[in-house]
């Protein structure tokens, strides 16, 4: 945990109150104690130093000093095939890390519809591994998730408001133009579940005008391949 993020419960003025897992990590791994200082953030708001004014078992205090803003979002909305439960959780956090900040999760011919009901689509479920990404890169403000569960419905009646202006591609195995690197506008990056999209699909969205790209012959998993396209499209 590169920042501790409070959220509007915890904070009373220019003081915050904390306790169950900040409390264990600034104890246990952190080893802090009273007079020292960490990074702190508010969710959605913006970050700086916690001095530690009080802490024991049950919790701590902190004074807040709260003056930076968040770091830039990448400029990329995710449209991405459900995954698989497990996998969706390191995605979440490994997207939130990267600064997207628009995640769409939408169905697909080779999703399993019994992914659909896992409980890690609870909403807090997803907030809690939006935070822990949060955390990660020392940033506030949380992403915005939508799910759509008919890829049809999705692609003909909000596909082209989710695009709006910005440059869309959809990472195709079978694409024959390269992915874009170091591109300098906003994109809607779609990417399908392992396999890829069937024909179909991909025929829906050429449709719209999105555009089939690869990076390379190696077929890669969903959770190595998001990484992979952001950091190809905005470098660090």
């Amino acid at each position: 945990m590169n920042l501790l993020l409070l959220d509007n419960s915890q904070i009373l003025g220019t003081t915050a109150q904390i306790s169950g897992r900040h409390l264990e990590h600034l104890r246990t791994v952190q080893g802090l104690k009273v007079d020292d200082s960490l990074r702190v953030g508010e969710i959605n708001g913006l970050m700086g130093t916690g001095i530690i004014t009080a802490i024991d078992d049950h919790c701590a205090s902190l004074e807040l000093q709260l003056d930076t803003p968040p770091p830039l979002p990448v400029p990329i909305t995710l449209v991405l095939a459900l995954p698989r439960p497990k996998m969706l959780r390191r995605i979440l956090q490994s997207v939130t890390s990267m600064g997207i900040k628009r995640l769409c999760l939408v169905h697909s011919a080779r999703v399993e519809k019994s992914f659909w009901q896992s409980p890690f689509l609870y909403p807090d479920a997803i907030l809690e591994q939006l935070i822990l990404g949060l955390e990660q890169a020392k940033d506030t403000v949380i992403p915005e998730i939508s799910q759509h569960k008919l890829f049809k419905p999705f692609v003909e009646d909000q596909l082209t408001e989710v695009i709006g202006n910005s440059k869309a591609i959809v990472a195709h195995p079978t694409a024959t133009e390269s992915c874009p690197i170091a591109i300098d506008e906003p994109t809607t990056l779609i990417i399908g579940p392992e396999g890829g999209f069937v024909p179909y699909e991909i025929d829906k969205l050429v449709e719209l005008g999105v555009e089939p790209v690869t990076i390379g012959d190696r077929i890669l998993r969903v959770e190595t391949a998001v990484p992979a396209l952001i950091s190809r499209l905005f470098p660090a």
